[in-house]
């Protein structure tokens, strides 16, 4: 059996113990005793990681990690063509699991990683790692978690935001690269939506307490919206509020907001702001009127290299669905770079 076959084994089995722990089916008990630890060690470590949204990404992982999903997925690549290389990801801490794609990619294409954790996510990733090194022990000399500086690689990928990435194009620029900067999501609505794709909206919004590229922080919509049916509609996202550190970020945010005298809608739970700024502030979403869609079209491909998702219904091409931007398919890489073609051809 080739290296290639082995891994995407090793990683077939991880995601039935994901699915199979997520499920409340324990089929493996010792591992599964262990991960409720790393679960709560985790939310010890970083008070956004709440047990719902670790259990999320978890069970978001089981449903990618399957023979059928990573075969399709692959089956657009030749892998054969790799050049076996020591890849180092410097890896966000955001929302749990950030970087588990970039991890993904590099082992099951024949490479070797070199991991620089967050300090804000450092317990799952291992976790994941130690299961799949016992279940094909030949992995372990393609993992290694640093915790100094990186050296002796001969690609890099790095995640951050607008700042972190003139530190890393400085250090790393003459490697063959790929570095992240700030991106955020974003729905268009037309006043046409339903309530269920408003509520499936919220998900987009709240999931993650909105820390991820993925959620989304800024609604474009036409001239004169009534926000009434929105609020309606999400509403049922209300216990968001009893996370402390979420109702910390509410009432702080919304004083300043008052405070500068800016106009804010809110509902006790969401603050809507008018801001032509892409990234709002946790608790809150910016808002912006468009006076057709057209012109709005234009803006937004001028500015696309802000924007991770679209969110609308009928609106663009590559437009995600309602309720969807945090279930990403294999084949959806971060700022569009495809990741697999970038270490086939490094």
């Amino acid at each position: 059996m080739n290296d290639h076959r082995k891994i995407f084994i090793a990683f077939v089995k991880l995601g039935t113990f994901l699915n199979d722990f997520c499920n409340s089916n324990i089929t493996e008990k010792e591992w599964s005793r262990k991960l409720n630890k790393i679960i709560t060690l985790a939310g010890h470590h970083n008070g956004w990681f709440t047990k719902e949204n670790i259990l999320f990404a978890l069970k978001s992982w089981s449903e990618l990690l399957t023979e059928e999903k990573l075969k399709e997925w692959l089956s657009n690549y030749d892998l054969e063509k790799n050049t076996p290389k020591s890849v180092a990801i410097i890896m966000a801490g955001n929302i749990p699991l950030v970087g588990f794609h970039d991890f993904l990619t590099t082992l099951i294409t024949g490479n070797t990683v070199l991991v620089k954790l967050s300090s804000n996510d450092r317990v799952l990733l291992p976790f994941l790692a130690e299961y799949l090194i016992d279940s094909e022990p030949s992995l372990a000399k393609n993992i290694y978690f640093i915790e100094d500086r990186l050296t002796d690689f001969d690609a890099v990928i790095a995640t951050g935001s607008n700042n972190t990435a003139r530190y890393f194009e400085h250090y790393f620029g003459k490697k063959p690269n790929i570095i992240r900067r700030n991106r955020n999501s974003i729905a268009v609505l037309t006043g046409n939506e339903t309530t269920e794709e408003l509520s499936a909206l919220g998900e987009d919004i709240f999931r993650y307490y909105g820390l991820g590229c993925r959620s989304v922080s800024k609604l474009f919509v036409p001239t004169a919206y009534d926000f009434t049916l929105f609020f309606e509609s999400v509403y049922s996202y209300n216990p968001i509020i009893n996370q402390a550190k979420y109702a910390n970020n509410y009432d702080y945010n919304k004083a300043v907001y008052l405070m500068s005298e800016f106009k804010i809608l809110e509902n006790g739970f969401l603050m809507l702001k008018e801001d032509e700024s892409y990234a709002s502030p946790i608790s809150s979403v910016f808002y912006e009127y468009y006076d057709s869609l057209e012109n709005l079209k234009e803006k937004l491909e001028q500015e696309a290299d802000k924007i991770q998702c679209k969110v609308s219904q009928g609106v663009f091409e590559n437009e995600t669905v309602f309720g969807t931007t945090q279930n990403p398919s294999l084949g959806d890489y971060a700022d569009g770079v495809d990741t697999v073609d970038f270490l086939l051809k490094t």
